[in-house]
């Protein structure tokens, strides 16, 4: 199980990578070059990404502080809450 940050790294990087391949399509687009398979390739990264941020979130969600008698975790920074 890959830790916090190197999720947050990698889905940072497939994000840049995916804003750059929607600029390549356009290109293609624009010059009449058909783009189903390339475009079958986003739906598949898209898809990669989404399975990375929900596991960010879970793992987000397992480290976070709980309320007492509860599972629900707390959001926000726990020190300005209790100030």
């Amino acid at each position: 199980m890959p830790d916090l940050s190197f999720l947050r790294a990698e889905i940072e990087r497939m994000r840049y990578q995916l804003q750059r391949q929607r600029k390549e399509i356009r290109a293609l687009l624009k010059a009449g070059i058909p783009t189903k398979s390339a475009e079958e390739l986003l739906e598949r990264m898209q898809a990669k990404i989404d399975g990375l941020c929900a596991e960010r979130d879970r793992q987000r969600d397992e480290q976070c502080i709980k309320y007492p008698g509860t599972d629900k975790p707390i959001r926000g920074v726990s020190e300005r809450r209790y100030r």
